[in-house]
């Protein structure tokens, strides 16, 4: 994506978060709007291109077993999140289930975040576990996860509300 074509997505887009708050604020109604803003806050998104998990297509972990990078001409946009696919098959599971195909926290990992800190997940660093897809920050956490998960995940669960508070 071009520089001057994220500037004009990000005016858009802010121009339509005004328009969505206003309109919400006129139902009454803040509620869904707050979540999709936060949906958005907790992703790890690339600064430099503006997509999450540096551009891979997050369901090709789970049907090519392995990291692969998606195609900008792929593009979907979510709650102001851009994910990029390899192919329109992969972009239409993610559209129909993004909760599946979507990184766990946001694509932070759950290690440093059972430790309390939020580090963003690097894609080649990944696992598949229980049908939700993690990334780490380093081998090494990944293979801490990979020997407890539960006892991480349990622990990342209950310190995610409080990270995410200091989500950047």
């Amino acid at each position: 994506m071009t520089a001057a074509r994220q500037r004009r997505k990000a005016r858009w887009l802010g121009h339509g978060l005004w328009l969505a708050l206003g309109l919400t604020l006129a139902s009454g109604n803040l509620a869904p709007l707050a979540a999709k803003v936060a949906s958005n806050l907790s992703t790890v998104v690339d600064p430099r291109t503006g997509v999450a998990i540096s551009g891979f297509d997050p369901v090709a972990y789970f049907t090519d077993a392995e990291p692969k990078s998606g195609r900008p001409e792929m593009e979907y946009n979510q709650a102001g999140t851009v994910w990029l696919f390899r192919n329109v098959g992969n972009r239409a599971a993610f559209v129909e289930n993004p909760e599946v195909y979507t990184p766990q926290f946001g694509g932070y990992d759950p290690v440093a975040i059972a430790r309390g800190v939020s580090v963003p997940g690097h894609p080649l660093f990944w696992l598949v576990s229980e049908q939700r897809l993690y990334l780490f920050y380093s081998n090494e956490a990944r293979a801490a996860f990979a020997a407890d998960p539960q006892q991480i995940l349990d622990a990342a669960e209950r310190k995610w509300p409080a990270v995410q508070r200091t989500l950047p």
